[in-house]
């Protein structure tokens, strides 16, 4: 039988599902400032603001960029929180350890990477390729650090180890849902550039230019993303069926459902986004969604790939008398 979690412990799970949450508000927010053109509000500075700690007289877009700053700041703080806390509530090499540490690291890294648009200006009206991969490098960043915090608060639940020995049929099959959420996931945030810096008057013009090989490439990525999406939650929706079928535990069926149904739902989503062309408010919801599609395939994935609950010992039976 599995040890009882401690009061330390239950308390540590609850701060993690919190921090995932967290996280994904902050996502939401720097998307905000990305796409209110604020990306720019304190000026070629970091970590001050304008040369400032705190700006003074500041403009709206200032108090956009500075808000996001000190959102993502408490992010920081509650990451190194996470690992006091997995330090102190679980032995050296469990896997709960491991998850904060490496959501930390990721931490650390989607501060960098942050930190880089700011210093190297590829914020606000940048039109340049550069931008672009960085854009495509902070999603994906992004998304493993997403990961890392919803396995540690999976694990902290109660979740089991992943082994991958002897699990080639559901590596196999949960390969490709994985690299086409990246891969849409990149071409995303590019779109999302494309909707900020290149809006379209109408639908009719925006779908014209979608297809006009003269057009930036920024703006001809908005036809080919939704293709991608499409392919990428039907793909989502069979391979989830498979892996239901592959390994039918109770865990597996709950989050290859929840992930399936996020799927479908992120393309409704992203239907709403083309037809009423892009508004902010769409755009984070369609951002936030897209996230937990991609929460939703990793608790999937652990669940599938977790090591087998031991077998109860057989009852002892008496032997017949003769």
């Amino acid at each position: 039988m599995a040890d009882l979690p401690t009061p330390r412990q239950r308390l540590f799970a609850r701060f993690a599902w919190g921090l995932l949450a967290y996280e994904i508000l902050v996502v939401a927010w720097g998307a905000y400032v990305r796409a209110s053109g604020s990306g720019a509000g304190c000026g070629r500075h970091w970590p001050t603001c304008n040369g400032e700690i705190v700006p003074r007289a500041p403009r709206i877009e200032t108090l956009v960029e500075y808000s996001h700053r000190l959102t993502s700041g408490l992010a920081l703080a509650g990451t190194v929180a996470l690992v006091v806390l997995a330090v102190r509530a679980y032995p050296r090499g469990h896997r709960v350890r491991g998850g904060a540490w490496t959501t930390l690291a990721l931490m650390f890294a989607e501060a960098l990477i942050g930190a880089g648009l700011v210093l190297f200006e590829k914020v606000a009206h940048d039109a340049s390729m550069t931008r672009a991969l960085s854009m495509s490098l902070h999603l994906m960043n992004t998304f493993f650090l997403l990961a890392a915090t919803a396995l540690t608060a999976w694990w902290a639940s109660g979740g089991r180890a992943v082994i991958l020995r002897g699990q080639r049929g559901v590596l196999a099959a949960l390969a490709a849902p994985t690299a086409l959420m990246l891969l849409v996931g990149a071409s995303g945030a590019v779109t999302a550039l494309g909707d900020t810096l290149f809006p379209a008057k109408s639908l009719t013009a925006g779908l014209a230019a979608d297809f006009d090989p003269h057009a930036h490439l920024f703006v001809r990525l908005r036809a080919i993303h939704p293709m991608l999406a499409v392919t990428t939650a039907a793909t989502i929706v069979v391979v989830m069926g498979m892996v239901r079928a592959l390994r039918p535990t109770r865990s597996v069926r709950v989050t290859t459902r929840l992930a399936a149904g996020l799927a479908v739902t992120q393309v409704a989503a992203g239907l709403l986004d083309v037809l009423t062309r892009a508004p902010v408010a769409i755009q984070l919801v369609h951002l936030v969604i897209a996230d937990l599609v991609w929460i939703g395939l990793v608790l999937a994935s652990a669940s599938a790939l977790a090591a087998p609950s031991a077998a109860p010992a057989p009852s002892a039976v008496p032997a017949p008398e003769g």
